[in-house]
Parts: structure tokens; sequence; C-alpha cells
């Protein structure tokens, strides 16, 4: 199994901090952002390779900070794949990246596609056990306690199964309070349609947009996440998250 984390992004809502540094590698408590991601993940005993897809600003210190962790704290291995962006005008898009690591590497895996601005407290072991026992494509979810926040996410309605009925963008009246987030699951033999949506001419930049064409084509899953979630989206968030996790 393998995971690419898509931290090509600019975060110009962040800037100027995000100006010289990957919003990925800004501290929360002590911790870059990454991190918690990566050691979230590290339960899961299928992974056997980390992909990290940044931009030419910021490629060089995901490098660094790759060497690092192998050396000091993992068990994975990286590879830090450039995507040839300089900005928000040349970048490729979250799903430009993805297909361009799936086609790059050759991968021809199961895959686990993760935001590097995702923030967890809980192991991710029982979503990896999960997704191996269904074997189909899963959407990581959350719940986000109550409407107006749900406005601001992709919300999911769900059958029995957990299978996705519907997923709305931002929508004016949430339907529910279980959002998606950037965590997914692509066994193997669904890489091809990730192919087929970007050679289709599909939006190419948020991730969302390719469950939201999924899910009436093939079945959907959800897991939920448990614990503490937080998505870095604003100075805001990062002030808040930085309470939170140093206070655990």
């Amino acid at each position: 199994m393998k995971v690419i984390v898509l931290a090509a992004g600019y975060a110009t809502r962040l800037y100027p901090l995000t100006l010289t540094q990957a919003k990925p590698l800004l501290p929360v408590a002590g911790k870059a952002m990454i991190d918690y991601v990566v050691e979230s993940l590290a339960p899961i005993p299928d992974i056997d390779r980390v992909y990290i897809v940044s931009n030419s600003r910021f490629a060089g210190a995901f490098q660094k900070w790759a060497d690092h962790h192998h050396a000091t704290k993992s068990r994975f291995d990286f590879t830090v794949i450039n995507d040839g962006s300089t900005d928000d005008a040349n970048k490729l898009g979250a799903l430009g990246d993805l297909n361009l690591v799936l086609e790059r590497e050759k991968i021809e895996d199961d895959v686990i596609v993760v935001a590097g601005d995702n923030l967890f407290n809980h192991s991710l072991e029982r979503f990896g056990a999960y997704c191996r026992s269904k074997n189909q494509v899963v959407l990581g979810t959350y719940d986000v306690g109550n409407f107006d926040q749900a406005k601001k996410y992709g919300v999911v309605e769900v059958d029995a199964e957990g299978r996705i009925l519907s997923f709305i963008e931002k929508p004016p009246h949430p339907a529910s309070t279980q959002v998606g987030i950037a965590l997914y699951y692509y066994p193997r033999q669904i890489l091809p349609r990730i192919r087929e949506y970007i050679a289709a001419g599909n939006n190419p930049d948020q991730p969302g947009f390719l469950i939201q064409w999924l899910y009436s084509r093939v079945p959907v899953l959800t897991w939920s996440v448990p614990g503490i979630w937080y998505d870095i989206g604003s100075k805001e968030t990062l002030e808040e998250a930085n309470r939170i996790f140093a206070r655990r």
C-alpha cells in the first residue's frame, strides 16, 4: 500500500507565514503538521512508501524533512515529488498532482491519499483495516457537530452500509453534520478511473471533486475519523489548533 500526501498548494490565506514555508511544515504545538499526518498513518502495517507531492518552491524543504524523519522517527521510505509549479497561476491542482504521482511513479497498488495540512490526534490504523476489508473507495468523514460549520465543507449522506448517497459541497442547508475530509482510499482497480477523470478535462483542483464524480459510478464508502481533526485553512484555525494540541 502506498500513501500520497498532497502538499503542493501555496496557502495564500496564510500569507505571510507561508511565503517562505509550506503550510504542512508549519508547527502546531511544537510539531510540523505533516508529522501528525505521518504519525497517524504509521500504525497501518501495509504501507511501504510515502510520496509527498510538493512544488518547486518547497520541494527541497520537504526533502530535508523526509530525510530527518526517516532517520530519526519513521519506518517509512519517503519520495518527494516536485510538480514543477512555482505559484498559484501554474499549479496543477490536488487531483492533477495525484495523477502526476500515479503516472510518474507507475503506481499499481492500493493508495491512501491525504492532505498534508490535516491534523489528526488519533491513530488511523482502523481506517487501514476497514479499507483492506472492503476493497472499495473510502472517504474519510468527520462530524463537525453543528450545521453552521457543515456549510463550510462537503456534506455527505450515506445509507445503512455507509455508502455515499449524496455529497454536496458547501450546501446552504446541510442535511447532516458529517463532512468529507481530505482522507481517501483508492484500491488499485480504481486507479484507471482517476486517469479517466483527468483525461476528460474535469476540475483538477479540489480532491473532493473526484469523489463527487465517482460515487455515481462506483460504490464509495465512508469511515468516520475519531478524536480531533482540524483542517488548517486560516490563521484563526492555526491558532486554535495550537491551543488545542498544546493542551493535549
